[in-house]
């Protein structure tokens, strides 16, 4: 047999012996494919209180039971048997099974081998299972666990070394739980080694990412909320830039992020975990981490003209940043009211914001349904700007389709992780009943930007300059900073500090853990908040 030979296979364990008359026969193997699919080991493991013959290759475990003989001669019994296969990419951990007392801490009876398999279940969930390989063989089972160790170690993406950050005070304070409870377990079990830095205050990540050793981990993980996960995301770039001798106050072909992020959602919105894995659930986001599941994906840089503010995703002027500038001013409250609250405020308020925006539009040639792919034409010369001057309830730039809970089809539905391009969305001044409706929209399968005061644009710059704000008006804002500016939402983190913007798209600049947003099964999440 090709590959290394096992050791001489002991008659299984836990199985009663079969009278001497009766001969056992081996169910047939399907044919195996040529190349990756050759034999490396054949033996024999108890699965399920059953003999079963066993096979690795490469690519996938066989296995099928052993069966006794038909005493009638009819070979058709042998064939009842059911082969069973897992294929070896959907396997992250294998691990030798001991029995131990109480207290002992190593060594102990060998009872087999186990294999922990990453399972996809419905509605993008994700779930690790365990298949007992049992044989009592010391040889045997070691022999069997180098070569599944082998084939483990030879998945490249595969993180071995991961920085963690924990915001402890993320939504209802249970990201600390989450992580510990959830994800450090699923980390060990994957032989993965870890640094955690629970932070202290906002900036904590931002000003580890720029002195930590790096080089030393395969990833970052996240643990918390689009404001966290936003803030290290920041901070991965902003290293790259420093790492790179960029000016980082000016910043106009940045370099790509080191390393890959992984986001475990434990905030409220979690817009970056839907996206990425279509679902808010821990131990989903988790297993595409340990399984090495990676995305390239865009991302915009926020400037004014004169100074780099921020890398990130997505940013909303107008109403969604208003909501957000008052909920930060609430911060007393608990969480869930407190976003309530200012939502039903700033409606009651709904006021426009007057400003001039300046965009270099980007035209889709084609758009390939059957391979996912758009095919964008950059209009990229200065005359080929547009402007648009007036009233706005809301601007929306998002270079990712932001999922969520309360927008199952995304924020900006039209747009991909990784096409280069933004969404460019603005909703003109209407009535507040008219902008409700647009709202609600959000929360259904039908066309939110169906409305004529809503504009979509495909862009890859956009200029945002809003009129001074001045007068008793502007000193009754509370939403405004001392200079007057307007805030601005960027990937759910207040940012007060400028007035003009310019934001840019950059192509692939991240590496994100998760799937393609296309591959994900449609939400079947509603929303009744509005």
């Amino acid at each position: 047999m090709p590959g290394s030979a096992a050791a001489p296979l002991p008659r299984p364990q836990g199985r009663a012996r079969a009278a001497p008359q009766e001969r056992r026969r081996v169910a047939p193997l399907a044919a195996a494919p040529p190349a990756r699919d050759e034999p490396l080991l054949r033996g024999i493991f108890e699965i399920d209180k059953r003999s079963c013959d066993v096979v690795l290759s490469a690519r996938r475990l066989r296995w099928s039971p052993i069966l006794p003989e038909s005493p009638t001669g009819d070979s058709s019994v042998a064939l009842q048997a059911q082969e069973e296969i897992i294929e070896m990419k959907d396997v992250f951990s294998v691990k030798l099974k001991r029995r131990r007392f109480a207290g002992q801490k190593k060594g102990g009876t060998l009872l087999g081998i186990t294999i922990f398999k990453c399972l996809n279940k419905e509605e993008n969930k994700l779930t690790d299972c365990a298949i007992h390989l049992n044989n009592l063989s010391e040889d045997h089972c070691q022999s069997w666990f180098r070569h599944l160790k082998e084939i483990l170690n030879g998945f490249q993406n595969r993180p071995k070394s991961l920085k963690v950050f924990v915001n402890p005070s993320s939504h209802k304070r249970e990201a600390t739980h989450i992580y510990y409870e959830k994800v450090a377990p699923l980390f060990k079990l994957a032989d993965i080694k870890t640094d955690v830095t629970v932070t202290q205050y906002e900036g904590h990540a931002l000003s580890v990412l720029k002195e930590c050793e790096l080089q030393a981990f395969d990833g970052v993980v996240c643990v918390g909320g689009d404001g966290s996960v936003s803030e290290v995301a920041h901070g991965l770039l902003l290293r790259a830039q420093i790492d790179a001798g960029k000016d980082t106050d000016y910043v106009s072909k940045p370099v790509r992020a080191p390393v890959p992020l992984g986001v475990i959602p434990a905030g409220t919105t979690n817009i970056l975990a839907h996206t990425l894995y279509g679902i808010k659930h821990a131990v989903t986001a988790t297993l595409h981490i340990v399984m090495g599941h990676i995305q390239s994906v865009d991302v915009c840089t926020f400037s004014t003209p004169s100074k780099l503010l921020r890398f990130g995703f997505s940013a909303m002027f107008g109403f969604g940043a208003r909501t957000l500038a008052l909920a930060e001013k609430h911060r007393w409250m608990p969480s869930s009211q407190r976003k309530d609250f200012a939502f039903i405020k700033t409606l009651a308020d709904l006021k426009p914001e007057e400003c001039e925006l300046s965009f270099l539009p980007v035209q889709i040639l084609q758009e390939d349904s059957h391979e996912d792919r758009i095919t964008l034409l950059y209009l990229g010369s200065k005359d080929q700007w547009q402007k648009i001057q007036g009233h706005f309830l809301n601007v929306s730039i998002m270079a990712i389709p932001c999922l969520c809970s309360m927008a199952p089809r995304g924020l900006a539905p039209n747009t991909r992780l990784n096409n280069g391009s933004m969404a460019l969305i603005v909703v003109q001044n209407t009535s507040r009943s008219e902008f409700i409706k647009h709202l609600k929209r959000y929360t259904s399968v039908k066309n939110q930007f169906n409305f004529p005061f809503v504009e979509t644009y495909t862009v890859r710059e956009v200029k945002v300059k809003p009129s001074p704000k001045g007068g008793p008006d502007a000193k009754e804002d509370v939403c405004l900073n001392a200079e007057g500016n307007c805030p601005w939402n960027i990937d759910g983190d207040l940012m007060k500090e400028a007035s003009e913007v310019h934001v840019r798209v950059h192509p692939q600049l991240i590496d994100l853990c998760g799937v393609n947003t296309d591959d994900l099964e449609s939400s079947q999440v509603t929303c009744n908040c509005i």
